[in-house]
């Protein structure tokens, strides 16, 4: 994902005018608007990551950075104003600053390990500028210098301010303020000798020389093509030169060469598959590592690279892997394809790296492609020469089954290679099927005090970053000074009693005028003051109000004495505070990034509530799951209300009617386990009924239905009777239990009764069948809503399982269905919960059948 950076030239020169009308930072806003144009023709295009940076002191020179979005980069775009100093090196250093704010945090530059070709980040920073004297506060420079100090943690692992992932290219404006007759150049764009282009082909990159419009077309369509995945190294010849091959060039040229050092790109392909650059092994570090070193030593940012010109036959192993990198075109990659010998190759060193040597060994080849289009650069194992003939024999003459001599000659191979080859050849072992052949015990680790640094470091970056990223966009306060005011209201000059004296200032004649009383002073014109500490007022005069506005003024200082515990100080009308122009009406976003951070909620279990700005049926999807069938029940859910909390339709009043058909399953209601009074044997289970009857249906009268409780407790003592005497006592309970209910139904006293008919023993039967049906179904329903609720606490569902009415084999087909329904919600505790339960239930039964045997 290429992270391209405009640093845009904001001094106060780039407001002269070419030929065309425009000033130059019009132009700089519309080369980065055709950049971008040009960049989305291309599919690779989505993952851009696009960031701004002016000439202003940091932090208010990062106009858009990390977080920021494209509508606000664009916004920023288009608001920048030349003002200002050419201070380009330190607003370089900010740039290349905000480019390695994440480098420690994710560990891509792994320092003291090797450097990784696929570890990178390729970032592109475009500078446009006129190429003017380089100004700051201390004077005019002629040279590009950047601050040495930084407050990136970190930056002294690496020499330069820059990686080897990151280039810099430059478009100085060279238009002329009138339309030059000469012809313009034909062919490529000259590069500018402005102080930026040492430090462009430093990294990389190039500067460009921009006379016309056409030219800078043509730069930015250059540009976008140079737009690669890929990290700079430095190569450069060691060695003698190479003898002349019989299909190349037969002259031999004597003394340095332009191919002898070469400063280029190697193109790192991502995988066509994930987008992600894969690879190996690491190109070796510039020193051998010292486990009981306290500090590791700073790296150059592009790593120096000896190749020697011997010619070698290249080694590729079956099954053990390499890394294949193509070169970016150079005079070194063209004077190996004029030798037109692609079965042959070169070997590449990185001095020091060996525990013994200078040139230290070959860890991998520079060879030309078999079609001789191009250079590539092969990464091997370090040592490559000593290394693949052992495992060559080891795949196809020992079988993965070596014996001591090997043994031995691998040890000796392990010693002399750089201890942080040992993870990368641990994966290439298992890769070949000999995971065991290197030992657990062999790990490389830096020392105690390095790993502990890097941690630190680690720690320091990712606050630094997140505050970086937080001051974006914030403007730096302005020093406090003495406004003077220009006083639109005075006099005209020519009622003036020194009208004479004046008119002869002007013209020369007589002594100039005091400051004071000088006509050509403006409105933003600011006396600094000497004591910083001296606030200036910001109170108007009340003498300077026009007497049209003294009541709307009067209105105004009333509210500011009135609210003087609020040090705001307004002075605009109601209206005016809601003046605001209809595209920022929806910018919510940029509201909630200056607001404080919000405090943690109470419940931590609850779900995270959203704002709903812009969309008020904007729910949160991942925190609730609602069926269609079951949107009578969780869709009049409200929204302020916690599980905690009373209901307030149960304080006092009836409840509104809603689409719900019990007061219960509104949301908010507590739940709270009924009293149970002290057992007796008539009262047993009727308290249970009841109270499942009142916790269900509080709002029912007594006389909706018949109560099931003198029936079961007439069961109960039916079992203790004989079976003529039972039949009798059923009769005379039934009846006196039904008599007493339907007296309290009534609610009269001394009225008599009329003769009633009761129902008979089977029908009872069927109303009893009837409401255990009716109350499993609500009680399957207050199941499923606390199935659905986040969190941990079951023992509410539990309690309400116990509840159930009806058989063992109804009872057995309720909690079936109850554990597929958290199965849904994959509530893996509650699943094993539930199954306990249901063991519990087949062992009573079991229990039951043994005793009913006997």
């Amino acid at each position: 994902m290429p992270v391209l950076l405009f640093l845009i030239d904001t001094s106060a020169s780039m407001n002269q005018r070419s030929h065309l009308g425009t000033s130059y930072l019009d132009i700089a806003k519309g080369a980065v608007e055709t950049f971008l144009k040009l960049r989305s023709r291309d599919p690779a295009s989505r993952g851009d990551r696009y960031m701004l940076v002016s000439f202003e002191e940091a932090p208010a020179g990062i106009k858009a950075g990390w977080k920021d979005s494209h509508a606000t980069f664009m916004t920023e775009l288009r608001n920048l104003q030349a003002i200002g100093l050419t201070t380009f090196g330190q607003s370089l250093r900010t740039a290349f600053d905000l480019l390695n704010l994440n480098r420690l945090v994710s560990g891509i530059d792994n320092y003291g390990q090797g450097r990784n070709p696929f570890f990178l980040e390729p970032a592109i920073i475009l500078a446009i500028t006129d190429g003017n004297k380089l100004t700051s506060s201390s004077g005019v420079q002629d040279e590009l210098h950047l601050p040495l100090t930084t407050p990136l943690p970190g930056s002294e692992l690496t020499k330069e301010p820059f990686r080897w992932d990151q280039r810099l290219f430059s478009l100085v404006l060279r238009i002329p303020g009138h339309i030059s007759h000469d012809p313009e150049p034909i062919g490529g764009v000259p590069p500018d000798t402005s102080p930026i282009r040492p430090m462009c082909e430093v990294t990389g990159g190039r500067s460009y020389s921009v006379f016309s419009q056409r030219m800078l077309n043509q730069c930015l369509e250059s540009l976008v093509q140079k737009i690669h995945s890929g990290v700079v190294i430095n190569f450069e010849k060691t060695g003698p030169d190479p003898q002349p091959t019989e299909d190349g060039p037969a002259e031999v040229k004597f003394g340095p060469q332009s191919w002898h050092s070469c400063h280029k790109l190697i193109y790192v392909r991502p995988n066509p598959k994930t987008g992600v650059p894969v690879g190996h092994w690491p190109i070796p570090e510039s020193f051998w590592p010292d486990q009981n070193s306290p500090t590791l030593p700073p790296r150059a940012a592009h790593p120096q690279v000896k190749f020697s010109c011997v010619d070698s036959e290249p080694m590729v192993v079956d099954k053990v892997p390499f890394d294949k990198y193509e070169l970016e075109p150079s005079p070194l990659t063209q004077f190996i394809l004029e030798r037109k010998s692609p079965h042959t190759c070169w070997q590449v060193f990185v001095c020091n790296s060996a525990k013994y040597g200078e040139l230290g060994q070959p860890f991998g080849y520079l060879k030309a492609s078999t079609a001789l289009n191009c250079v590539n650069l092969f990464v091997m194992p370090y040592n490559y020469p000593v290394v693949l003939p052992l495992l060559d024999d080891l795949i196809t003459v020992h079988k993965f089954k070596p014996p001591a001599k090997w043994r031995q000659s691998f040890e000796n191979y392990l010693k002399a290679m750089p201890p942080y080859y040992i993870t990368a050849l641990r994966k290439a072992l298992r890769m070949m099927g000999a995971p065991n052949l290197l030992a657990d015990s062999i790990e490389y680790g830096l020392s105690y005090s390095v790993v502990s640094y890097l941690k630190k470091l680690s720690q320091q970056a990712k606050v630094e970053a997140d505050r970086v990223c937080a001051s974006v966009g914030k403007k730096a306060a302005p020093e406090g000074g003495i406004k003077l005011r220009c006083r639109s209201s005075a006099l005209s000059l020519a009622h003036r009693k020194d009208f004479t004296q004046l008119l002869h200032s002007i013209i020369g004649d007589g002594p100039a005028l005091p400051l004071e009383a000088n006509p050509k002073e403006f409105a933003g014109f600011q006396l600094a003051a000497l004591n910083k500490a001296l606030k200036p007022q910001g109170l108007r005069n009340p003498y300077d109000i026009p007497r049209a506005h003294l009541l709307d003024q009067l209105s105004r200082m009333r509210r500011n004495l009135l609210h003087a515990s609020i040090c705001i100080l307004k002075g605009q009308d109601q209206d005016q505070l809601h003046s605001v122009p209809i595209a920022q009406m929806g910018n919510y976003q940029d509201y909630l990034k200056h607001c404080p951070a919000p405090l943690r909620e109470a419940e931590p279990d609850q779900p995270k509530r959203l704002h709903t700005f812009g969309n008020p049926f904007k729910l949160d999807k991942k925190a609730m799951m609602v069926d269609e069938a079951d949107e009578f029940v969780t869709g009049t859910q409200g929204k302020g209300k916690r599980p905690g909390e009373p209901s307030s339709t149960a304080v006092g009043g009836a409840p509104k009617r809603r689409r719900c058909m019990s007061p219960l399953l509104r949301p908010g209601r507590a739940y709270t386990p009924p009293k149970t009074p002290p057992r007796t044997p008539e009262n047993d289970h009727t308290a249970l009924d009841d109270d499942i009857t009142n916790h269900l249906e509080p709002n029912h009268s007594l006389d909706s239905e018949p109560s099931p409780g003198p029936e079961s407790a007439s069961l109960q003592q039916r079992n203790h009777l004989q079976p003529d005497e039972a039949e009798n006592q059923q009769e005379e309970v039934l009846e006196n239990g039904q008599s007493s209910e339907n007296e309290l139904s009534l609610g009269s006293e001394g009225e008599e009764e009329s003769p009633r008919c009761y129902p008979s023993l089977c029908k009872l039967k069927k109303i009893r069948n009837q409401e255990s049906q009716e109350l499993n179904s609500k009680l399957r329903v207050l199941i499923t809503k606390e199935i659905r609720k986040p969190g941990r606490r079951y023992e509410k569902i539990f309690y309400l399982l116990k509840q159930i009415q009806g058989s063992l084999e109804i009872r057995l087909i309720f909690l079936q269905s109850i554990i597929k329904e958290a199965a849904r919600f994959k509530k893996r505790v509650l699943i094993e919960q539930l199954e306990n339960f249901l063991e519990d239930i087949h062992l009573r039964a079991n229990g039951m059948n043994h005793l009913d045997g006997f």
